[in-house]
C-alpha cells in the first residue's frame, strides 16, 4: 500500500512499554522502534477530563531529548484515561483495589479517553479519541474470577477489554474499540497522514 510505505519512509518511535500498543501499531503494518523516558503522572488541577491524556501525552514527549529527532524521526506518546462519572479510575495497587475498581465500573457508562502527541523535530500535534463503554452489572464472583486469573494491575480502570471480562461483561461500546485497548489506530493512522503533509510543507 503506498500509504504505508509512505508512512514508513520515516524512522517512527513508539514511546511506550505497553504490549497492547505495540501489538496494534505492528498489525497496523508500521515499522517502528520502542524507546521510552520516566515522566510522572502529574497533571495540574482544574484540567477538563480530554484535557489530561493530551497533557501527559505531551509531557511524554517533552522527556525526549532534541538530539534523537533527525529530519525524518516521528516519535508517537499516548496515554489512556478511564473516567467514570467525574473522576479518573487509575491503575489498581492490588487485589482488593482492582475488586472495587471493577465493582464501580459495574452496570454503568464510563469513559476511555487517549490521547496521542505525535512530535518531530520541527513540529509537533496532540489529539484525543473518546469512547462510551457499558458494563453490565457484574457480580462478585464474574468480578473476583477476572482479577484471581487475569491480574489486571497494568491496566487503567483495572480491566482489558480484550480479556474475559470484556467478553462476558460489556454490552456496548460507542466509539473505537482499539482506543480502549489503548491506542485508536484508525485516528492514529489519519493524522498520521495529516502529520507528515505538514512535514513536507
Amino acid at each position: 500500500m503506498k500509504l504505508l510505505e509512505r508512512i514508513n519512509r520515516y524512522d517512527i518511535i513508539l514511546a511506550s512499554k505497553s504490549p497492547r500498543r505495540q501489538y496494534l501499531l505492528e498489525n497496523l503494518g508500521l515499522k517502528f522502534s520502542v524507546m521510552t523516558r520516566e515522566t510522572d503522572e502529574y497533571y495540574p488541577d482544574g484540567l477538563k477530563k480530554e484535557q489530561i491524556p493530551v497533557y501527559l501525552c505531551e509531557q511524554k514527549a517533552r522527556a525526549f531529548e532534541k538530539e534523537i529527532f533527525k529530519p525524518d524521526t516521528i516519535l508517537i506518546t499516548a496515554d489512556t484515561i478511564v473516567w467514570l462519572k467525574d473522576h479518573i479510575l487509575k491503575k489498581p495497587s492490588g487485589f482488593n483495589e482492582a475488586v472495587d475498581t471493577l465493582k464501580s465500573l459495574s452496570g454503568k457508562m464510563h469513559q476511555v479517553i487517549t490521547g496521542v502527541c505525535l512530535r518531530s523535530a520541527s513540529k509537533q500535534y496532540s489529539f484525543y479519541v473518546n469512547t462510551d463503554v457499558y458494563f453490565k452489572e457484574l457480580n462478585i464472583k464474574e468480578i473476583e474470577y477476572y482479577v484471581k486469573h487475569f491480574r489486571p494491575y497494568d491496566k487503567a480502570g483495572g480491566y482489558g477489554v480484550q480479556e474475559w471480562i470484556g467478553y462476558i461483561g460489556i454490552e456496548r461500546i460507542d466509539g473505537s474499540f482499539y482506543n480502549v485497548m489503548g491506542l485508536p489506530v484508525k485516528e492514529l493512522y489519519e493524522e498520521l497522514l495529516k502529520f507528515l503533509q505538514i512535514l513536507i510543507m
